[in-house]
């Protein structure tokens, strides 16, 4: 999840070129509006109440707490990108992940994970296929076919895998078959909202990282309206003032053992736990 927007197919690939080497993965746009509206969505306040190391080897693209342990994702690909693309687990202690599935990066960039019903489901961005893992043993179970032209974001509620493309559209998969239920779109003020990214499903609403914008979304499961916005440009700039390295945000993970969200971002050094005010 981490795009360029394009405009005509020339445009898209000038801007393919200049950004490949800070985004690593650079998506065009599926011809939403860009959501430029006149009043934004409401303020949703929050404060910071830890912090936690975070591996700066990670670009970022999936985050989630299962029975207590924090799983991550990342992306990267031979040609342009030193990452891993994989998923694991976090030492909370010294932020580093452990590897428990690694993908082939000479075909797939992994992105979004969730964890439903004992089964790790993972995305990759372009290549099509997303795969299912046993999260006891991380063995693989099986591939599936992506139903839409890129995969970005997974979560899930009680009876689905919700998924995003990039696009303004939440798909609604059935965890067994992986076809699409039902299709929703994220819109405020009745303007589509595209670049859906990472998503984090909290009773009947689904917080959503917008792509190259420090924002957190907290968007309406059931009309997909934007219920209002959480403004993360003062984690932004703590973790690129402590690594300069970091880039933009993307990471949302719940625990529901303390009703507290955790987020971080690509390359950040800081996993920062929030409260909600």
């Amino acid at each position: 999840m981490k795009k360029i927007l394009s405009i005509g197919v020339v445009a898209a690939i000038a801007l393919y070129t200049v950004s490949a080497s800070c985004t690593d993965e650079p998506k065009p746009d599926k011809g939403e509006t860009t959501g430029s509206v006149a009043a934004p969505p409401a303020a949703i306040q929050f404060t910071v109440v830890n912090k936690f190391p975070f591996d700066t080897s990670y670009f970022t693209e999936g985050l989630e707490f299962y029975k207590g342990q924090l799983l991550a994702s990342s992306g990267g690909n031979n040609e342009s990108s030193p990452y891993p693309s994989e998923f694991g687990m976090v030492d909370r202690a010294t932020g580093k992940v452990t590897p428990k599935a690694k993908l082939d990066k000479a075909k797939y960039f992994g992105e979004g994970i969730t964890v439903f019903n004992d089964k790790i489901y993972m995305l990759t961005w372009t290549s099509g296929v997303g795969f299912v893992y046993d999260a006891n043993t991380f063995k693989l179970i099986k591939e599936f076919k992506i139903p839409a032209p890129q995969g970005w974001g997974l979560t899930h509620d009680s009876a689905s895998l919700i998924m995003s493309d990039g696009s303004s559209n939440l798909y609604f998969l059935d965890p067994e078959t992986l076809q699409v239920k039902n299709t929703l779109t994220v819109t405020h003020n009745s303007s589509p909202l595209n670049n859906i990214n990472e998503l984090e499903y909290v009773n009947g609403v689904i917080y959503a990282n917008r792509w190259m914008e420090n924002v957190i979304l907290k968007i309406d499961a059931t009309t997909g309206n934007v219920l209002g916005q959480m403004d993360m440009d003062s984690l932004d700039q703590q973790a690129k003032a402590t690594y300069p390295g970091a880039l933009e945000m993307n990471g949302i993970a719940y625990d529901h053992a303390t009703g507290k969200l955790f987020v971080t971002g690509k390359k950040w050094p800081t996993l920062f736990e929030i409260k909600l005010l």
